[in-house]
């Protein structure tokens, strides 16, 4: 097939599957569009079969990894963690809803680090409007706080985002070098969030609840002693060099005994926070953006990228991935990246990072998971306008960028 067909057909198809993505018609799953799209690709001779085995096989670790923390989230909440969360809100906050924000800042950043966004999006946003609602505070700081910080507090460890086990793979880093050298950028963009949504809402965040109850719930010890163990599994797997998706999946597994034999979940729950559909979607578009690049977007992209890792350089690279990630969604956008930003090292892999993670906060098609937090909002009934969300992300992307960025360039010259 000459090229600029081939092009031109891989194009609308990456096209139609991030649309159906975004508007998920009827609420069919992703894959719907995605998995045929990728299919007829092979079909038509678009992308080789051997390139298409080559990447499935580079993408399969990444996928299981997923599988294995969207299990381990699901089983968390299972346990109670996430209520337990809500609880230790409401009544640390006394009632003030500058303490509950600065409290939901502490405990969204947690969870994302070590969760993974999905979890702070899906699990941790109902918790939140729960707790804004039993102590009759206004609910958009509080709200807006789980999004924002489901990206932009994402950075910093490869867990955190799927983006970020594909960087983390691309980066030749080891899981305690990448997350000691994400730790002041992960930092940076969680203290320019909180200066901007405490100023942006300071009108919401006055007065103080009638009353508060200082109960707390029982610490579900348990799933918190396995979140922990997991974790530290995640660095005893990266210096003995294994796949630290054999770590989540210890972590999934212990939490899932148990789970069945108290009854607490069944097979089916567990097959269904596996997320299958989900999975072939992530596989599926990795496919499609491979045909893309190999048809000629890969090479502009590649001519885009700067070399080197001066402030300069780094900063480029961050407003590229940026701006690319709120065109064609930030997934597309790291896969698209990283075979150039791997060239120039793990630096301009870790901008690439920072560009697809909080550029996002800028539009709702940025990453899938500010469509998930929408998607959220309007089961509630609750429709944010879209012109205040991207005033506000209009205020913070920028910020957050320069001084994610700023913060990265100074990480790299420390870690030498």
């Amino acid at each position: 097939m000459p090229g600029p067909i081939a092009e031109t057909i891989a194009g609308l198809l990456l096209v139609a599957t991030l649309a159906c993505a975004v508007v998920r018609p009827w609420g069919l799953p992703e894959a719907l569009v995605a998995v045929p799209a990728a299919g007829l690709l092979l079909l038509l001779g678009i992308l080789p079969l051997s390139q298409a085995g080559a990447e499935a096989s580079s993408l399969a670790p990444t996928i299981g990894f997923l599988a294995a923390v969207l299990v381990l989230a699901n089983l968390c909440d299972r346990f109670g963690l996430f209520e337990a969360a809500g609880t230790w809100m409401a009544a640390g906050s006394r009632g003030r809803p500058v303490t509950l924000l600065a409290l939901v800042f502490a405990i969204a950043s947690t969870v994302t680090a070590v969760l993974s966004l999905d979890a702070t999006v899906v699990l941790l946003t109902p918790v939140v409007f729960a707790t804004v609602a039993r102590l009759r505070l206004r609910a958009k700081p509080h709200v807006y706080a789980c999004t924002h910080l489901a990206n932009s507090a994402s950075l910093l460890l490869p867990v955190s985002n799927l983006t970020n086990l594909l960087a983390f793979s691309a980066s030749g880093l080891s899981f305690v070098r990448f997350g000691a050298t994400m730790a002041l950028p992960w930092l940076a963009a969680i203290a320019v969030e909180w200066l901007v949504l405490r100023r942006f809402f300071a009108v919401d965040l006055v007065g103080r609840a009638e009353s508060v109850s200082e109960a707390r719930g029982p610490v579900p010890v348990f799933a918190c002693v396995v979140v922990v163990l997991t974790l530290l599994g995640f660095f005893v797997t990266s210096v003995l060099h294994v796949a630290p998706a054999f770590a989540a999946l210890g972590g999934a597994v212990t939490l899932a005994v148990p789970a069945l034999v108290s009854r607490r979940a069944t097979v089916r729950d567990v097959g269904l926070a596996l997320e299958v559909p989900f999975l072939a979607f992530v596989l599926a578009l990795g496919l499609i953006v491979k045909a893309v690049s190999v048809h000629g977007l890969g090479t502009l992209v590649t001519h885009l990228v700067p070399g080197g890792t001066s402030l300069g350089a780094l900063l480029l690279i961050a407003v590229i991935a940026a701006v690319l990630a709120n065109l064609i969604n930030n997934l597309p956008a790291v896969l698209l990246l990283l075979p150039a930003a791997s060239v120039a090292g793990p630096g301009a892999v870790l901008a690439v990072l920072i560009g697809v993670n909080t550029g996002p906060n800028l539009t709702y098609v940025g990453s899938l998971a500010t469509l998930l937090w929408r998607r959220v909002l309007r089961q509630r009934g609750e429709e944010l306008p879209l012109s205040e969300f991207m005033r506000l992300g209009a205020l913070t992307v920028p910020l957050v960028l320069v001084a994610a960025t700023v913060a990265l360039w100074v990480s790299l010259r420390l870690m030498g």
